[in-house]
């Protein structure tokens, strides 16, 4: 396999991109041609959140950055040059210079991708993926696919939330995993002993993903998404609340989060950066005064956060 790296403004780099794929290209990846320097700008934020960039984003989104990298892959048998003639003749435009041609080799990209998961040990718990062996057969173990589902309890997050899970979670209690992903979390409550899961996603293929991976764990735990939730009334609320998202969608979920929690019940946030804890602390407190709400973990610059709501 060959690729080829050109640049294009924004002016006509997706029609180039597109154009590319219709000349043969296997495929087209865009990225911002001033990545790693002074001039990057970020196009996307979180939610509430404005990009940082050293001028104003006009008031509508920015599909492409000023100068874009078009990272072009083609085929054994196609020629670089000869793609790039055909895509820009289809658009009336001179072809622009190929800055960079480089030979990819052959592998299994199957292979490629599951060797970046290896099993990962946090307390009781092994998180192993699916396609391998247990190291400790008597174990917790989490037998994982975390397919296109965010997931795998490598990131600071994620193993923050399962070392919370590992040293809170008692029988019989009632855990709603808020975003979850491949269902990590959820699974791990049901085996560490909880009563009943439930676990809550807008995402339809990480809702898939998380049932498939119930059922490779043999645990029993209900996914939805957020439409399907009441509130209404003690049976409807949880013992733990668990959401491991981020920092602005936390705070905007917090009159949600806090209307499924059980009194004294406890929540567990993350996905949370330590600048801003400060923030999510004032929103929650704010939002129910008998939350005592409070950093309980930290991984990095990762923070999980913690909190139970008192009596009445």
């Amino acid at each position: 396999m060959t690729e080829f790296v050109v640049l294009a403004d924004a002016g006509w780099a997706e029609a180039l991109s597109d154009a590319l794929l219709q000349a043969g290209a296997w495929s087209v990846s865009v990225e911002d041609a001033a990545d790693l320097q002074r001039d990057e700008q970020p196009i996307f934020a979180e939610p509430g959140e404005e990009p940082a960039v050293h001028e104003p984003l006009p008031p509508v989104p920015v599909p492409l950055w000023p100068l874009n990298r078009l990272r072009v892959l083609l085929g054994p048998d196609r020629a670089p040059k000869d793609v790039l003639e055909v895509a820009a003749g289809r658009l009336d435009r001179a072809p622009p210079a190929i800055t960079t041609v480089r030979q990819i080799g052959e592998q299994d990209w199957v292979m490629a991708s599951q060797a970046q998961f290896s099993p990962l040990r946090i307390g009781r718990l092994w998180i192993v993926p699916s396609w391998v062996d247990p190291p400790d057969p008597s174990a917790v173990n989490l037998r994982l696919d975390p397919g296109m589902a965010f997931g795998t309890g490598a990131h600071p997050s994620s193993r923050l939330c399962l070392q919370w899970l590992e040293a809170h979670v008692e029988p019989g209690i009632r855990v709603l995993d808020y975003g979850c992903g491949s269902g990590i979390l959820a699974i791990a409550a049901a085996k560490l002993g909880a009563q009943s899961v439930t676990g809550v996603d807008i995402d339809p293929l990480a809702l898939r993903v998380a049932r498939e991976n119930s059922r490779r764990n043999a645990v029993r735990a209900d996914y939805t998404g957020p439409e399907s939730l009441r509130s209404d009334g003690p049976s409807a609320r949880f013992d733990v609340v668990i959401a491991n998202i981020l920092a602005n969608p936390l705070i905007l979920l917090a009159p949600v989060l806090l209307g499924l929690l059980a009194d004294r019940g406890s929540i567990v946030l993350a996905g949370v950066l330590t600048r801003q804890v400060d923030a999510l602390v004032r929103a929650y407190r704010a939002a129910d005064p008998r939350l005592g709400l409070v950093e309980w973990g930290r991984d990095g610059d990762w923070v999980c956060l913690a909190g139970r709501r008192a009596d009445r």
